[in-house]
């Protein structure tokens, strides 16, 4: 390297905001040599250096690959914190996508106030995101490729190798200094597509093109600049569309937008709601599904994400499991967990209906007769007349006494429901699930 890695480390704290520092260690051989590396330097250790590593438990050796990293850490004197975590795959998406999702969310949970995390990805790293992306059909905010510092939890995510280290050489730091590194066997394995950039096109690409990363990395500033350019754009865009007390958006305002502010609009959407952003085609469905009739109500799914276009804008979430309709259960007014993840509680938690209620689910052709009003309604009309949203109204919860509908959620009382609610002194809260 042009200059030694502490080195290069101290010249880029000297740049960087005061407040402590957390290294993401795997153990294996990049993030070895950056905290190696910083330990080197009493401004890091100053700055209350510690390690901080995430336990996957994804091979069988992890456990053996935790105390590795405590051990190591207790040699350079630092602090090792561990969490163990669990990959799960409900959010439909692939293993790396599901580890690397939970492995960034401990990462904001453990971060302190004001505590810059970082990071020791470098140019091959981001010369494989950039190629992953266009393989995506990415536009400039993906092909900008990872960001250098972004915020993350109470602190910020910083990537200081990211511009000026190549994977050789922090593989020769760890070689000069004989530093025990963790050799994840799923490193080696071209099934990831990641590791099939790095191990099989890559190698391939500079080839025969010697200056292929320099390439991709200029690339990926211009894109960066590019997207940072119309972040200011869509942000604006955003402010109108969104209405913060649905979580949904405008739908022709949204198709009404140039192609290069839609895209980063809707995945800024879906990714603060925590879903997956769609591919190309599933993009191009929506912008279909925009212009539905009224009285259509389409629903466009892909893995991790369902999104529905209904009154005229866009409504998203996870996608739901199977709910069994015939289900049931007493309640007397105790906060109820319901089979969509959503509850039901009376309004005063300290009180209790003066006789238990049946709560089940829609079966279809319900009636109730509202307190108030001259006419019996059927729940179908009602559900339109009040807007409520198609695929909340198969869960919604209905009250039964003695085999008598009393109640509809927290929307509809019937004059039994109304004088059971009023002597217990509350009303009832739902809470659709998510």
């Amino acid at each position: 390297m042009s200059q030694p890695l502490p080195a290069l480390l101290a010249r880029a704290l000297e740049k960087a905001p005061p407040g402590p520092l957390c290294v993401a260690y795997s153990g294996g051989p990049d993030s070895t040599a950056l905290l190696h590396a910083l330990a080197q330097l009493p401004t890091a250790r100053a700055r209350g250096l510690r390690a901080l590593h995430v336990d996957h438990g994804l091979h069988a050796q992890s456990a053996a690959w935790t105390g590795q990293c405590r051990q190591f850490c207790a040699s350079l004197d630092l602090t090792c914190d561990v969490v163990q975590v669990q990959v799960e795959m409900h959010r439909g998406e692939g293993l790396e996508a599901a580890a690397r999702h939970v492995r960034y969310t401990a990462f904001a949970t453990q971060l302190h106030a004001g505590e810059t995390l970082l990071l020791a990805h470098h140019r091959d790293d981001q010369a494989e995101t950039v190629l992953l992306k266009l393989l995506r059909g990415a536009g400039p905010e993906g092909l900008g490729g990872m960001r250098q510092r972004r915020p993350l939890g109470r602190g910020e995510l910083w990537r200081p190798l990211l511009n000026d280290i190549a994977r050789a050489q922090l593989r020769d730091y760890v070689a000069m200094h004989h530093l025990p590194c963790i050799d994840d066997p799923a490193n080696a394995d071209t099934r990831f597509a990641r590791n099939q950039l790095r191990h099989e096109i890559l190698p391939r690409l500079t080839a025969h093109w010697p200056q292929a990363v320099d390439s991709i990395l200029h690339s990926a500033t211009l894109n960066r600049a590019a997207a940072d350019a119309l972040r200011a754009q869509w942000l604006a865009a955003f402010a109108m569309l969104h209405d913060g007390a649905t979580g949904s958006l405008d739908a022709t305002g949204w198709l009404a937008l140039a192609p290069a502010l839609r895209e980063p609009l809707l995945d800024h959407w879906l990714h603060a709601r925590g879903l997956i952003a769609p591919t190309t085609a599933q993009r191009a469905q929506i912008e279909r599904q925009c212009t539905a009739r009224p009285g259509q109500s389409p629903c466009i799914r892909w893995p991790g994400t369902e999104l529905h276009v209904w009154k005229g804008r866009l409504w998203a979430r996870a996608p739901q499991p199977a709910i069994d309709p015939s289900w049931r259960t007493p309640w007397q007014g105790e906060r109820l967990v319901l089979p969509d993840g959503g509850w039901l509680a009376l309004s005063n938690e300290h009180t209790r209906l003066p006789t238990p209620l049946t709560v089940c689910l829609r079966q279809g052709g319900e009636r109730i007769k509202p307190d108030g009003d001259a006419h019996t309604r059927e729940l179908r009309d009602l559900f339109q007349q009040a807007a409520l949203p198609p695929w909340q109204r198969a869960v919604c919860p209905l009250l039964y006494e003695d085999g008598q509908l009393v109640a509809v959620a927290d929307r509809w009382a019937s004059t039994r429901g109304r004088q059971l609610f009023e002597s217990a002194g509350s009303r009832p809260g739902w809470q659709p699930g998510p």
